[in-house]
């Protein structure tokens, strides 16, 4: 723990409300816990969400999924279901789900600084009815996740202007960072294999293997 040397932990929630005072009602009242018809535009409106999942020794994974527009379904006013597509098989998500059903997305809109924050319990399911509206592209999912909805409400744009999220301006040039063949290789010791090539079989995953 040397590296936390000098530093003034905070340690009881007490400390924490001494820096950070309590947020005035109407903040806690945001939550409505259902998903209401703003809720419903907004999710059939985007396309990319981030899954946060944690395992039952408490560490944490955030996944991101992204589809067409409108892909993650809404089946009640309680009920989300999100559609598993090829990745690296891991399913890190997934074996945390197992384990401990809670979960939390926040669903982002290109253009749009608000976001829209969910948290619930979710359940994997091998096949349902619904299964036939997360076609995409002709592919079937093989599993899908069911999320309950215990927490629900926007998120304000602070987070995104700060970070001038949607600004092309002020994106960094593509080549002024590592390609992901170049990481892979440093990262996981590939000796031998030039970074190009990784990247080519990457790129073709990438585009080949999406559904």
């Amino acid at each position: 723990m040397g590296t936390l040397s000098g530093m003034r932990q905070v340690t009881t929630e007490a400390e924490l409300r001494e820096i950070v005072k309590e947020p005035p009602q109407p903040i806690w009242d945001k939550d409505i816990a259902r998903i209401d018809q703003h809720a419903r535009t907004i999710i059939a409106h985007s396309p990319f969400v981030l899954l946060a999942t944690s395992a039952p020794d408490g560490t944490c994974d955030v996944s991101p999924r992204g589809d067409p527009p409108g892909s993650v379904l809404v089946l009640d006013d309680n009920t989300l279901a999100l559609a598993n597509r090829p990745g690296n098989r891991r399913v890190d998500s997934f074996r945390n789900v197992l384990h401990n059903p809670h979960v939390g997305l926040l669903f982002l809109v290109p253009g749009m600084n608000e976001t829209l924050r969910v948290n619930g319990s979710a359940t994997l399911v091998s096949d349902a009815p619904f299964f036939d509206d997360l076609v995409v592209k002709d592919k079937r999912p093989d599993l899908a996740v069911v999320v309950h909805v215990e927490e629900l409400y926007m998120h304000c744009a602070k987070a995104f202007l700060r970070a001038s999220l949607w600004q092309p301006d002020t994106w960094p040039e593509r080549n002024s960072l590592p390609s992901l063949g170049r990481i892979s290789k440093d990262q996981m010791g590939l000796k031998g294999v030039p970074a190009k090539v990784l990247d080519a079989g990457l790129a073709l995953d990438a585009k080949t293997n999406q559904y």
